[in-house]
């Protein structure tokens, strides 16, 4: 039987972590994180490296990694949410590749302070692999390797069909493109074992604390205000139940499923022993890993937005996305039609209104915030604790001056609007995505027209 939620996967072979004991009234402290995923773990790490005498609060709804740290698909790369052409135009060409330069280098900062700390977190680094599977696809796969072109710090390279099954055997492969700087990792493991490293260096951390608002100088709970010279908003797709934040980022869902572990013969019809993360070109795009016990853990949209920006308690996806997500498996890779489902979950990912990330400091109130990756944070999270820690303690070093430092973002429509307008948006994806594969051999323009309207154009 399938098990739905319960958090995600990630956490069934060493269960859910007993939670940490809870804000017990009014506190103090040089820096209050608000959220204890990767965002806030790897600022509250970086700053006491930095200085280890401030004293440091995390503050956490649930537990260290409830959130998307703890359910994503496990996948460190090295992705500029939202795209580069943008920041172009805004900052110039040779920052905007200092930036795609300081995100590869992220990876591996990433992997170097696991290995420091102890955390085994099941990383192997094989690079990202993205196919595509209908002409349309072909199209804006080779339109997107031109592109990379111009980009020789990302490291990208087109694959033939050929090519791209001798990596990873997908059905219906006509190309891919791959880069180098990706590295699959069991996020759960990586959430858990910073939280340790953090507190280690002496942050504490209160699980079962949620904060209800933010104010300058102040986090406040229903347990007690926390007083803070810096305080930092790292909620990531939970920041629209913050007081005043509900048009700020939108939490958009994401649902994943991981087949039971798959034998021999298996992956000697499917290939990937490079361990590649793997993507595709549809619109309503997938994700997958080969994991550590050797299962496929898939990935895609589902219902992509709840009314009102309600957010899950538990993980749990509609029964019908796991039917559609383990179609979409069976599809790639059809070796796998006779495995079990052993699990299915979902999470919500923080959306800005222009899909870009983005990290910032307000010295006047002491406010702080991270976040916005639309799903590509597990790498950019580093950068964005690290940023974090320089714009307190030295505000004029090169992180502080790459392009989504400080960026003021409009505020979401409000409701039915914006849940009109993401359910209509996915409804085109997915009406695009069955006329591209039933044939039609260019980008369909009801995606590119979703495009420009959810402002990813």
């Amino acid at each position: 039987m399938t098990i739905n939620g319960n958090v995600s996967f990630w956490y069934a072979a060493d269960g859910l972590p007993v939670p940490r004991p809870a804000l017990a009234g009014n506190a103090t402290a040089d820096v209050a994180i608000v959220g204890a995923g990767y965002t806030g773990l790897w600022t509250a790490y970086y700053l006491k490296k930095a200085q280890p005498k401030l004293d440091i609060v995390v503050l956490e709804s649930r537990f260290a990694g409830f959130g998307a740290s703890g359910r994503n698909g496990g996948w460190l790369t090295n992705s500029i949410t939202g795209g580069r052409e943008q920041y172009v135009r805004s900052h110039g060409r040779q920052l905007v590749g200092r930036f795609q330069t300081l995100l590869n280098e992220t990876v591996d900062e990433v992997i170097a302070v696991a290995g420091a700390e102890g955390i085994d977190a099941g990383i192997r680094k094989g690079g990202e692999l993205v196919v595509a599977r209908n002409p349309a696809q072909l199209h804006r796969l080779q339109a997107q390797a031109a592109a990379e072109a111009g980009w020789p710090e990302a490291g990208a390279r087109l694959l033939s069909a050929q090519e791209s099954n001798d990596q990873v055997r997908i059905a219906g492969t006509l190309g891919g493109l791959h880069h180098p700087h990706c590295a699959r990792i069991q996020p759960a493991r990586l959430v858990r074992g910073l939280a340790a490293a953090a507190e280690r260096l002496g942050v504490r951390i209160y699980e079962n604390t949620t904060v209800t608002e933010i104010r300058p100088r102040q986090a406040v709970t229903a347990a007690g205000t926390v007083q803070a010279t810096w305080v930092l908003r790292a909620t990531e797709g939970f920041t629209a139940n913050l007081k005043g934040a509900h048009r700020e980022w939108l939490p958009m869902n994401s649902s994943m499923i991981a087949t039971e572990p798959l034998p021999a013969e298996v992956w000697d019809e499917i290939g990937w022993d490079g361990f590649e993360t793997v993507g595709d070109m549809a619109h309503a795009y997938m994700y997958a890993q080969r994991t550590a016990d050797d299962r496929i853990a898939l990935g895609g949209r589902g219902v992509p937005y709840r009314f009102g920006s309600k957010t899950d308690t538990d993980g749990a996806t509609q029964p019908q996305t796991i039917t559609s997500l383990t179609a979409i498996l069976h599809d790639m890779f059809p070796a796998t039609r006779g495995a079990r489902i052993d699990h299915a979950w979902a999470g919500v990912l923080g959306v800005p209104r222009d899909w870009k990330a983005t990290v910032g400091l307000d010295r006047e109130t002491g406010l702080g915030w991270a976040g916005g990756y639309v799903g590509t944070g597990v790498a950019a999270t580093n950068l964005a604790g690290r940023t974090l820690r320089d714009l307190i303690l030295e505000p004029g070093s090169e992180l502080t001056t790459m392009p989504w430092v400080n960026r003021r973002v409009r505020r979401w429509e409000i409701e039915p609007a914006r849940w009109l307008a993401v359910k209509a948006l996915y409804t085109a994806y997915h009406a695009a995505d069955r006329a591209e594969n039933a044939g039609r051999g260019s980008t369909s323009p009801i995606a590119k027209a979703a495009d420009l309207v959810s402002g990813r154009a």
